[in-house]
């Protein structure tokens, strides 16, 4: 007689993903998180993304601007993921209750007197082909803001996103990880090209990498990339060699404990060869962005997935033991923890925050050219 089905299922093995492991998880960071791309929610759509553990409903009216909302209908509760846009106004799906672009009901379902109830709404922001909203731990308005960058190139903007577990500090934090570009990612040599500079909410750090490829031999990538809090990345890309530029947006999102949403956004351009007339330097320079930009995005798609199996089933070490060649990790996480609540505040924090130069003995250190901590 053979097993009952009941006895037939194959066992669990392999790692644990970090937020079915239980393993300790790090608050979800204040400041501003992508919900959405731009070319997502054309005029009339309602989107529903979740944030920290809640839901927000996304629309956008009928002007182009952009709300960002609590989901529950102030009247009977109804999720509003489910409404429609009617012009600039945002309409219950229960009761034909229709909101204002100013969060106010302006009608109800039966044309009686609208209630003095008005939509939760959310500091929201697009900017750079993304939908942000604003979320603080202690209901703080937004005191920074992610800024305009410049475009390249004529190609649209490629972009992707996933759903995975991890925290969205070991996203950021990977662009002073110094030592994993080469261990992970195969870069045969990879260097910091100065100290990182930390300005309130705002890093910058300038990276080399030497690669060297098939028919290509050994060329340079010069990378620089800029933080704005634990939610965005933006990464100038520039292969001198190639030609090629690249503008790279990194967006995790914190939606649960040790769970996130990761989102990508690239574009590409070549640069017009000087040799060439302008007009056929110009032609050779698109041609080579039209047939060259869906390969490239996947290429730096992969790039990054590189870091997914291990984000997805790793915990938070802190304090880490930190080894010559890591890069400049203990900066990075003092100046993180800004965006987290402190214990004064009396909202404790599910894993220790710590202070990193005190709890891993080393103290504050200087930092060399190659990002590794120095006495």
């Amino acid at each position: 007689m053979g097993l009952s089905r009941e006895y037939e299922r194959a066992i669990s093995e392999g790692p644990t993903p970090a937020d079915a492991a239980g393993t300790p998880a790090l608050p979800c960071p204040s400041g501003w998180s992508a919900l959405a791309f731009s070319d997502e929610l054309r005029p009339g759509t309602v989107l529903t993304r979740p944030l920290a553990g809640q839901d927000v409903v996304l629309y956008r009216l009928g002007t182009g601007a952009v709300r960002a909302i609590r989901p529950y209908c102030p009247h009977l509760g109804a999720h509003l993921g489910l409404a429609k846009v009617d012009g600039d106004d945002l309409v219950c799906p229960f009761h034909f209750f229709a909101f204002g672009p100013d969060g106010t009901c302006v009608r109800t379902g039966y044309d009686t007197r609208p209630p003095r109830s008005p939509l939760a709404q959310l500091p929201v922001h697009e900017v750079n082909g993304a939908v942000f909203v604003w979320r603080h731990h202690d209901g703080r308005a937004p005191d920074w803001f992610i800024p305009d960058w410049h475009e390249i190139g004529h190609r649209p903007a490629r972009h992707a996103a996933w759903e995975l577990a991890g925290n969205v500090q070991e996203v950021i934090e990977n662009s002073v990880d110094l030592g994993h570009f080469a261990t992970l990612h195969g870069w045969a040599k990879a260097e910091i090209g100065g100290p990182v500079v930390y300005d309130e909410a705002t890093f910058h750090v300038s990276m080399r990498a030497h690669e060297s490829a098939p028919l290509l031999g050994n060329f340079v990538v010069e990378v620089e990339v800029d933080g704005y809090g634990l939610g965005c990345l933006h990464a100038d890309v520039h292969t001198p060699r190639l030609g090629l530029r690249m503008c790279t947006m990194v967006l995790p999102t914190a939606i649960a404990p040790n769970r996130m949403q990761f989102r990508q956004r690239n574009r590409v351009a070549f640069t017009e060869p000087a040799r060439l007339p302008a007009p056929l330097a110009r032609m050779v320079s698109r041609t080579a962005a039209r047939v060259l930009d869906r390969a490239i995005f996947r290429s730096s798609c992969e790039f990054t997935a590189a870091d997914f199996p291990i984000w997805n089933h790793k915990q938070y070490q802190q304090p880490p033991r930190l080894a010559p060649g890591d890069g400049p990790i203990g900066p990075f996480r003092r100046w993180a923890r800004r965006f987290y609540p402190s214990p004064e505040e009396g909202m404790g924090t599910p894993l220790d925050l710590g202070d990193l130069g005190e709890r891993d003995g080393r103290g504050e250190r200087g930092e060399r050219r190659d990002g590794a901590e120095v006495p």
